[in-house]
């Protein structure tokens, strides 16, 4: 644990609510992550491949080639990318809703088989069973993928449980939106959670509409990261446009639960710039918002500029923009050419034998 995260959690005597004020404390002090040239770049790298991979679902989709529902991640890259490069590989676990291509795009999966997984194909992450919504990667400890929304979040306290169970010191980051954070079942997690003091890092990602309502109009507390006060787990308020941002926040949280100190709730403050599914028009909110956002707290273009302010060549990045299309270009490609699952696939993966 970082002398600075140990800190935190160290209460005066004087003060019982100190723990919950502790990690934003330390995380407004620490700043954002200190990133190397190589670690904005790789950071910068894996937000533009989410970015280009899904607006070529998003056109796939229009083609009639992804079917059901559809749910693009655009707009909300520094999120999953801050958050999982600080992951443990092999060691943490993550579970979401059904925004997830993003996710598993920022754990390093192949784009060519969650682009098969999109398109129903047997070569998919789920043998073309899952689709947009139901992706696992048990390989990777990626939980799904869960089209019930809200359904994950006692999932991910089943898995931060297994964690402490097995005392293998991973965390599990549990993530959902705005609109779950009003389910019942999500604060019985909560409580769960700190009751047992398990393993958990409760990720909201708050971009500001819940399907086509405001959380202005739909929640009575809009700072989601006092959502955990009443189950005493400290909460943590983080931009989630700014991947360094938020890098720097999950340092933070991981130390703590790492150290024993019990779950953490973090509301990532950021905006999809896509409707809430291919199927939504967004006449909720008008143009110049989403134009504004793209214009002045894109995480990506923030990326780029700050590279170049490092000095990084700009012919650096207009090639591996080059190669990161191409790269979308041939997930799209195999997709297409991949063949569809045998129709004796439905009779497969249905249960799970034990003995």
């Amino acid at each position: 644990m970082s002398d600075l995260a140990a800190d935190s959690v160290t209460p005066p005597t004087d003060d019982p609510d100190f723990k919950l004020r502790s990690l934003q404390e330390a995380y407004d002090k620490a700043g954002s992550y200190k990133a190397s040239d190589e670690e904005l770049m790789a950071l910068y790298e894996q937000m533009l491949l989410i970015r280009r991979f899904e607006e070529k679902a998003g056109q796939m989709y229009g083609l009639g080639l992804i079917g059901g529902f559809c749910h693009l991640y655009i707009g909300q890259e520094a999120v999953a990318v801050g958050l999982q490069s600080a992951l443990a590989e092999g060691k943490d676990s993550v579970i979401t809703g059904y925004r997830d291509h993003g996710h598993m795009l920022a754990y390093g999966i192949d784009p060519k088989i969650i682009m098969a997984e999109l398109t129903g194909r047997q070569a998919g992450i789920s043998k073309g069973k899952g689709g947009s919504m139901h992706m696992f990667s048990t390989e990777h400890a990626f939980y799904g993928g869960h089209g019930i929304v809200g359904a994950q979040v006692p999932l991910g306290a089943g898995l931060a449980f297994a964690h402490k169970y097995r005392e293998d010191g991973g965390v599990c980051l549990a993530y959902f939106g705005d609109g779950a954070a009003n389910q019942g079942q999500v604060y019985e997690t909560f409580n769960m959670a700190s009751l047992w003091q398990l393993p958990i890092i409760f990720v909201i990602e708050n971009n500001q509409y819940a399907m086509g309502t405001s959380t202005a109009r739909s929640s009575a507390e809009t700072e989601f990261h006092r959502r955990g006060t009443a189950f005493r787990i400290p909460g943590m308020d983080v931009d989630g446009m700014d991947v360094l941002a938020v890098r720097g926040a999950i340092e933070i949280a991981l130390d703590h639960v790492r150290g024993g100190g019990g779950p953490v709730l973090m509301e990532l403050s950021t905006y999809r710039y896509r409707g809430h599914s291919m199927s939504d028009p967004a006449k909720y909110r008008t143009r110049e918002e989403v134009q504004e956002m793209r214009d002045k707290r894109d995480p990506i273009e923030a990326a780029k500029a700050e590279l170049l302010k490092r000095g990084v060549d700009e012919e650096q990045l207009k090639e591996l923009e080059k190669t990161i299309r191409s790269q979308v270009n041939e997930a799209a490609d195999f997709a297409e050419s991949s063949p569809e699952p045998e129709p004796s696939e439905l009779y497969t993966d249905v249960l799970v034998e034990s003995y």
